[in-house]
């Protein structure tokens, strides 16, 4: 049961783990190469045999949705689907993806045992003035055509600017783009000073906030995340944060996904 596996990873955390997120008021298409099939000893592809681990972060393939707003990351036919909305302004989004549950999240999509999706949020710009979450959601699909976005993704996280500063300026976010190798360019360069996505910023926000109806109609909150389509109910975020609840939730799902599936919370 849902509900029962919620309960269990929650009875584990570590106490005083509270439901926070980026709208509670509380503070705490490019692509690389896809799916390669294992080899059998004959050194032709075998259909039957698991596809090895992946290496490193950056040899993940990305791609943008079919919706044209969500980004994923990760191998197609991984068992459990993540997806993850965020604001990148968000300083608990900031929380989950460093000391929380996203490292975690990224070593089992290296492995190939989950994928990654992400709707990006950029509602924080309108609460607290600024254009910083669009600029950065701008850049960010800028690198999802260079094949960049899991790098450079991680990469603004690391080094957010505090929430209030608005600090994601385009002279900002292209010095962050130069720690990640093969993302800067005439190109990248170009499409961050000009806003080129403009228009998938704002048809992001507009998905984010679609994700909320009915009962949430200016958005879920940030961070939020669904795993194989059911979401983590707010009073349970916590476990987002501890990285060994999170990947202990992963593992019970993967073992038996049709219990996860068979009541919403």
């Amino acid at each position: 049961m849902v509900r029962r596996v919620l309960a269990t990873a929650v009875a584990v955390a570590v106490a005083g783990v509270s439901a926070v997120g980026c709208d509670s008021g509380q503070q705490p298409a490019g692509a690389k190469s896809g799916r390669q099939p294992a080899e059998s000893r004959s050194g032709r592809p075998d259909a039957t045999a698991k596809a090895a681990p992946y290496t490193r972060l950056a040899d993940l393939p990305e791609r943008l949705g079919n919706d044209g707003t969500t980004i994923m990351v990760g191998d197609e036919a991984a068992p459990l689907t993540v997806h993850l909305y965020e604001d990148p302004r968000c300083p608990v989004c900031k929380r989950f993806e460093t000391t929380g549950g996203a490292p975690e999240l990224r070593e089992a999509t290296i492995r190939r045992e989950a994928k990654t999706q992400y709707t990006l949020a950029s509602f924080l710009d309108d609460r607290l003035g600024g254009a910083g979450s669009r600029r950065a959601v701008n850049a960010l699909r800028a690198a999802l055509d260079k094949g960049k976005f899991a790098e450079y993704h991680d990469v603004l996280y690391a080094h957010q600017p505090a929430e209030s500063v608005d600090g994601f300026t385009d002279a900002y976010l292209l010095k962050l783009a130069g720690r990640v190798p093969g993302l800067r360019g005439p190109d990248f360069d170009a499409a961050v000073k000009t806003m080129k996505y403009r228009t998938f910023v704002t048809n992001s926000e507009d998905a984010y906030e679609r994700a909320g109806r009915p009962r949430e109609p200016e958005g879920p909150g940030t961070p939020t995340a669904e795993i194989n389509d059911v979401r983590i109910p707010a009073r349970y975020n916590g476990l987002l944060f501890d990285g060994t609840v999170f990947d202990g939730l992963l593992k019970k799902i993967r073992e038996d996904p049709g219990s996860w599936r068979a009541v919403s919370p």
